[in-house]
């Protein structure tokens, strides 16, 4: 893979500084990093970083799971000649990989880079060598990473080279003229959570080398879709979509998004005029994908997210988030234009189908895709993969597959040849999808959200997967330690959104908390289904505010004693029997940023292991906390950390009491810094011990059990050590992709360091040659 170190020459830098004045009146600062040029340049100093490193040779090994995959954003397919064809697909975090047997066998050719996360793949029709991805998902689920641009391959995915448009962030279409591949057009819809002008339909006529924007319409919305007319290739229309993810809302808004609609173009993207006529009113108006059919070009559709309320009754009880259930919107809807886009008629009935297609999420799909040959053919892509033969009015579900659809190709030379991309990995169907192969043990895109550990040995790890729920596996370290298997993780307490603790006496004892602080206690002797354990209000009490993934730990001092952060903190002493409220809200507890998803919540809990009740607490806006007796006063510890940002860990040292450190994560600020400090009196003081770390985000931070020297950090780009307490830090790249690594463990018995990557599965690495090196 080729660092992107021509664009370091020249280049102007734009910070934006977060002062802070401790509590001694010393001034602090951190620079937050919101310029894409500087990101960019940051990230060829992570580069050098991975090649000067002195642990360079510390392999990480990987340990699965091979059972499953992870979400797959496009496909892309290249013929040539009688050969068999050529698959590229795209993770949402875990890549690029390539077929060149169709499906046979598998291997990453985009895995190093300033972000892994994409968001398109596209093969020129002229010249199957010649590859493009944009990077960063567009479907912004909170998982969601941002890209860094586009790049090309010339050589069928084996090298690439940055092609700009790094401020982009999150890309969902390029498109490369049928006969001249130096003629390129990109959709770029722009921040997850941030306003930017970044945004709109991109052209390039010289290869990527230079580009112009030739449709925008404001710095909240951005090009969602682009289609190109296959009888004429100055003929493009372009989907545009007014989003933004706040850090207390999905990026639903019923109040309007006057941004969203179709566009056309008939002289090559110079000039772009509105076609909505027939359409919903703009103000109802969510993300729209689009297509046409390739042999009647003059039939298109539209597949729109109508924020419009139903008129329906308010359906009774919970969601699966375990939020009240509100009155449905209109949600997924087809409509279709038989005159090239002057007037659409809707094509879809109004039913509890098609509400149930994208349910009330219909941001991550948007998809819809035209069968070449048929102009009455469309599949639609919601939870399900669904195909419509009488022109969308009716659609029924193609099964076999995993849920949640992002992607399809459909082969024009053979319609029922199928490439399908979901939140499972992808699958091929030859008989227009009544059957399909799946590639699960080939396309390790496994997005972890985190890791727990237990004391057995061999040690289990436990981790909760992006729509797969929760599983664990055995760290199998009896063949020796250069020599850990990957393997099948079986199914395991939790579910996809999930913290894990495990009774470090008793390994069968394990605690999961799940989506919005959901806390359960499952004995894995007894029971298959654990017992709710979450903390009770009195009556009359405002609901409890938790986190999607909200954390609990075990003390280290009581195995009974169980710490669970909502926007309380609650204490249990009895294995979660009952819960006590043992802090006020620790939250900004802001109303006016109180929206459809809990925010202000804790997000980080640490106890010090050499003083029982001295607790600490981080929150998602910022806010930290210290009790030194187990609640009843709380101390605020937050004078010179990086505002607002939200706190990702807490570490108390295990070998000083007054120690600690902190990570904080800027990403829900489109913030790229790294953020991390340490203090020495128990938070009252704060040092920043980024030293050479170049770019965060930065996830979790860790301590050595044996080595108070030995810190741990989990990036953004991978995992760094320090070996001097913080004062400087070295790269651990060794058989790892760049990607991003959410949570790590340091197991305290065997030394086995495991890191979970939001995209590539876990990773193994033996950490003593690390300690003895910090020893020298």
């Amino acid at each position: 893979m080729t660092t992107p170190n021509h664009l370091l020459p020249g280049i102007s830098l734009t910070l934006i500084t977060i002062t802070a004045v401790t509590s001694f009146g010393r001034s602090q600062s951190a620079t937050a990093v919101t310029d894409p040029k500087e990101r960019l340049a940051r990230y060829a100093k992570h580069a050098e970083m991975v090649q000067r490193s002195p642990f360079k040779n510390r392999p990480w090994q990987f340990l699965g799971p091979t059972n499953i995959s992870g979400r797959v954003t496009d496909v892309a397919v290249a013929k040539s000649g009688g050969k068999p064809r050529i698959f590229f697909v795209a993770g949402a975090s875990g890549g690029v990989w390539k077929s060149s047997d169709e499906g046979a066998s598998w291997k990453p050719v985009f895995e190093h880079g300033v972000s892994t996360s994409i968001g398109d793949v596209t093969v020129a029709p002229s010249n199957p060598n010649i590859v493009w991805i944009g990077t960063g998902e567009a479907n912004i689920f909170r998982s969601s990473m941002a890209g860094a641009g586009v790049y090309k391959s010339l050589d069928g995915g084996e090298t690439w080279k940055h092609m700009g448009l790094a401020g982009t962030y999150t890309i969902p279409r390029i498109l490369i003229h049928p006969e001249d591949p130096n003629i390129v057009y990109v959709a770029g819809s722009g921040h997850e959570w941030t306003d930017n002008p970044d945004r709109g339909v991109y052209k390039s006529a010289d290869g990527g080398e230079t580009w112009k924007k030739t449709l925008y319409i404001d710095a909240k919305t951005g090009a969602i879709d682009l289609v190109m007319d296959p009888s004429d290739e100055n003929t493009l229309y372009a989907a545009t979509w007014q989003r933004q993810r706040k850090r207390w809302n999905d990026p639903r808004n019923e109040e309007g998004h006057e941004g969203s609609g179709i566009y056309k173009s008939t002289d090559a993207g110079v000039t772009w005029a509105e076609i909505n006529s027939g359409l919903p009113s703009a103000r109802y108006r969510g993300r729209i994908g689009i297509d046409l059919c390739q042999a009647k070009p003059s039939t298109l559709y539209a597949f729109i997210d109508n924020y419009e309320i139903a008129d329906t009754e308010a359906p009774q009880g919970r969601d699966s988030y375990g939020r009240a259930r509100k009155k449905p919107i209109k949600g997924a809807e087809v409509y279709r234009s038989d005159d090239a886009g002057k007037t659409w008629a809707k094509a879809s009935e109004s039913n509890s189908y098609m509400r149930r297609l994208s349910a009330t999420y219909g941001w991550v799909f948007g998809q819809i895709r035209v069968d070449p040959n048929d102009e009455n053919v469309i599949y639609v892509m919601g939870l399900a993969l669904n195909v419509s033969r009488d022109g969308g009015k009716t659609f029924t579900r193609l099964g076999g597959m995993h849920g949640d659809h992002h992607a399809l190709w459909i082969d024009p030379d053979n319609s029922s040849y199928l490439l399908n991309g979901n939140d499972g990995g992808a699958n091929i169907s030859s008989d227009g999808g009544k059957t399909w192969r799946h590639f699960t043990d080939q396309l390790p895109m496994v997005q972890f959200f985190n890791i727990g550990h237990d004391m057995a040995k061999p040690f289990h790890v436990y981790g909760s997967i992006q729509d797969h729920g929760s599983r664990r596996a055995v760290v199998d370290i009896s063949k020796g330690r250069s020599r850990i298997p990957a393997q099948k993780w079986e199914g395991a307490p939790g579910g996809e959104g999930s913290s894990h603790a495990i009774d470090p006496t008793d390994e069968n004892i394990v605690y999961s908390a799940g989506f919005y602080g959901r806390i359960s206690r499952t004995d894995l002797k007894k029971e298959r289904r654990g017992k709710s354990i979450v903390p009770k209000t009195e009556r009359g009490e405002p609901v409890l505010r938790g986190q999607w993934i909200a954390p609990f730990i075990i003390s280290p001092h009581d195995h009974e004693t169980i710490y669970h952060g909502m926007n309380f903190l609650f204490r249990s002493r009895n294995r979660g029997d009952d819960f006590a409220k043992i802090s006020p809200d620790l939250t900004y507890n802001d109303l006016e940023t109180m929206g459809d998803i809990p925010f202000h919540t804790i997000t980080a809990i640490a106890e010090s292991s050499t003083r029982p009740g001295r607790l600490y607490v981080g929150t998602d806006d910022g806010k930290a906390h210290t009790t030194a007796d187990g609640g009843k006063q709380w101390i605020e510890i937050m004078q010179g950390l990086a505002e607002h940002r939200w706190i990702s860990r807490i570490e108390a040292s295990r070998f000083h009491d007054s120690t600690l450190y902190m990570a904080q994560n800027g990403k829900r600020h489109d913030d790229f810094a790294p953020y991390l400090w340490k203090s020495a009196d128990h938070g009252e003081t704060w040092t920043s011990i980024v030293a050479n770390i170049p770019l965060g985000p930065i996830n979790v931070v860790r301590e050595d059990p044996k080595n108070p020297n030995i810190l741990y950090v989990g990036t953004d780009l991978g995992v760094y050590v320090s070996i001097d307490k913080g004062n400087s830090w070295q790269t651990l790249p060794r058989k790892i992709p760049t990607t991003f690594i959410h949570d790590l463990i340091i197991h305290p018995r065997d030394g086995i360091m495991v890191a979970a990557t939001h995209g590539r599965g876990m990773y193994a690495m033996d950490i003593r040659p690390i300690r003895r090196a910090a020893k020298k």
